[in-house]
């Protein structure tokens, strides 16, 4: 008999891909057609993406690390990057930001933290490096929330974070895991409690290890099991 819940995930993730697929089909890459990822998955990698800030207004509060893994689309990883930023304005902090990433000045500098500048330049040159000819597709949980905190990142550094996808090297859509998951019939909004329903590890709470690193390996342990469970 049948296993009509697994088999309703299962369809509705095939749908999800399918609509990635026909968003990607309107791009073009110097006027060249991009093959989709269901024709040539081989062309393309996810970047699972986490970002800390200084507070939740992007414009306002500023990113102060990244983390950021390229995986091929079963989830194997091929590349990561973490760097930590130290903000131009750091007296824009919120309680509750630092009461999530234990941020101060001092401790930044010592931990090694680079310009804003320095940090795009990283960004670009490890993208540029590990992608090759392949297209990023950025995938996060919330990803609105890191791709804007980027975009400023970029603005603050006189960048535009479009140079990526104008080269064709990032792509102009994006992926949100929550939104993935609640079209395989779960619908828990909040990290904790969707890695509690997936049956995966929470993502690091502590304050002093919590990093966009941690916030990017748990996006990626979660994109893994969304397939392991569409697959079941």
């Amino acid at each position: 008999m049948t296993n009509q819940p697994a088999q309703r995930r299962k369809e509705m993730l095939i749908l999800a891909l399918c609509v990635v697929n026909l968003l990607a089909a309107g791009n073009t890459q110097a006027g060249q057609q991009l093959a989709l990822p269901s024709d040539d998955p081989d062309r393309w990698l996810l970047g699972f993406l986490d970002v800390e800030t200084t507070g939740l207004t992007p414009g306002y509060h500023e990113m102060i690390d990244i983390g950021l893994i390229l995986s091929d689309l079963q989830g194997v990883e091929v590349g990561r990057l973490f760097r930590r930023i130290m903000p131009p304005h750091p007296e824009r902090l919120s309680p509750g930001a630092a009461a999530v990433n234990a941020f101060a000045v001092d401790r930044w500098e010592g931990l090694g933290a680079v310009s804003v500048e320095q940090a795009v330049d990283e960004v670009v040159g490890f993208l540029r490096s590990t992608a090759a000819d392949r297209r990023v597709l950025l995938t996060a949980f919330n990803v609105w929330f890191d791709a804007a905190f980027i975009d400023h990142l970029f603005r603050a550094a006189n960048r535009d974070w479009r140079e990526m996808h104008n080269e064709g090297l990032v792509s102009y859509h994006l992926l949100d895991l929550p939104s993935m998951a609640w079209s395989m019939g779960y619908r828990q909004v909040y990290g904790t409690s969707l890695a509690t329903a997936l049956g995966i590890e929470r993502e690091v709470a502590d304050p002093q290890r919590h990093t966009g690193l941690t916030g990017a390996e748990f996006n990626l342990l979660m994109y893994r099991r969304l397939l392991q469970l569409a697959g079941e």
